[in-house]
């Protein structure tokens, strides 16, 4: 008996309600650091150059003014978190006519917060799951996790043809500005990360309407721990972040796509467009190298980028919301997320059926 095929049938992204201005962040981070990292006007063209008009975040901006410890910033997780994974996963269910209850599999991946019982546990009664539902809580994956999180869901929903599977990507990524962190990574990292959730559904049934997922794949490179991270100490997380990162992709990533389009028995030509996870702007330039794209072709990424910053695993699936809207790429899509490990992860999507 075939399997049939696993479907993306719906979709849905949600935003916390603070919006901060990229201005106005800037001025905050240069009264803040007090020019004792970069001198302030340096500081604020790091600010300037990221690409970003605006971002959103789980607190208002002065929450942020204060030195808070671990356990005030892991209670603003939880209670921002639940709210925004309930927002995506509601989104999603309904964008898939798919009822809560009906789900075989919830996938929860997230990595700037600690929440042990898991997001989607906090959240069944209120979502309305059966008691059944299998939980798969995922942390660690960071930027990758979006992408990553999809393919699990692919390969769950395999094993159980006719049940949908939820997975919803929630990051609170501001909640880890820390003014007691004086490096490079911690300074960068305020002027580039923002807070936001997705969720997919996904289905095999051939019935269903959808993209199908023809191929999923991730590559680890050995040795590349330092690359991006978190470090955690008694205040919280820290970032880790190499400034040698768009040179690692641009020399790394080109022999890693051939080699996961010719695993998957895939005409890389046949691809209309890349969805990439944008990381922030030299990121993006280094990606539209290393897949042979012109400069500026990945438009709808640099529009996320500028509305909402770098909002870690979600952010790959608010430019897929975009893509999919504007309808000019009906054909295949490759989806791309880049994250600690250092880790490529990569998803393949067919035109529309069904």
């Amino acid at each position: 008996m075939t399997t049939p095929e696993v479907r993306l049938i719906g979709l849905a992204t949600a935003s916390p309600p603070f919006q901060v201005d990229q201005g106005t962040a800037a001025d905050v981070a240069a009264e803040m650091f007090q020019g004792r990292v970069f001198r302030t006007v340096d500081l604020k063209a790091i600010f300037a150059n990221t690409g970003i008009r605006t971002r959103r975040t789980a607190r208002p901006l002065e929450w942020y003014l204060t030195h808070r410890g671990w356990d005030e910033r892991n209670a603003a997780y939880l209670q921002a978190a639940e709210e925004l994974w309930i927002d995506a996963a509601e989104g999603a269910l309904r964008a898939a006519g798919v009822r809560a209850a009906d789900v075989g599999a919830v996938v929860t991946v997230s990595s700037t917060g600690v929440a042990t019982p898991s997001l989607e546990a906090r959240l069944h009664g209120r979502m309305g799951f059966s008691p059944s539902v299998r939980r798969i809580p995922v942390f660690g994956l960071g930027c990758a996790g979006g992408v990553s999180g999809l393919a699990l869901a692919a390969r769950l929903a395999k094993v159980d043809p006719g049940r949908p599977v939820l997975m919803t990507a929630v990051e609170l990524c501001s909640l880890a500005y820390r003014p007691d962190d004086l490096s490079k990574a911690s300074v960068i990292a305020s002027a580039l990360f923002g807070d936001g959730a997705a969720a997919a559904v996904v289905v095999a049934d051939d019935s269903a309407h959808g993209r199908p997922i023809e191929a999923e794949a991730e590559r680890l490179w050995p040795d590349s721990l330092g690359i991006m991270g978190w470090r955690i100490d008694p205040a919280g997380f820290g970032v880790v972040l190499s400034a040698n990162l768009p040179a690692f992709i641009e020399a790394k990533l080109p022999p890693v796509l051939d080699e996961v389009f010719e695993s998957a028995g895939v005409d890389r030509a046949s691809v209309q467009r890349f969805v990439c996870h944008p990381g922030g702007t030299r990121v993006l330039q280094a990606l539209e190298t290393a897949i042979g794209v012109v400069p500026g072709a990945q438009d709808h990424e640099r529009a996320v980028l500028a509305d909402f910053g770098n909002m870690s695993a979600p952010t790959v699936f608010f430019v897929l919301q975009r893509v999919l809207a504007a309808g000019a790429h009906p054909g295949r899509l490759a989806m791309s997320a880049l994250g600690p490990g250092f880790t490529a992860t990569f998803a393949i999507l067919g035109a529309e059926r069904g």
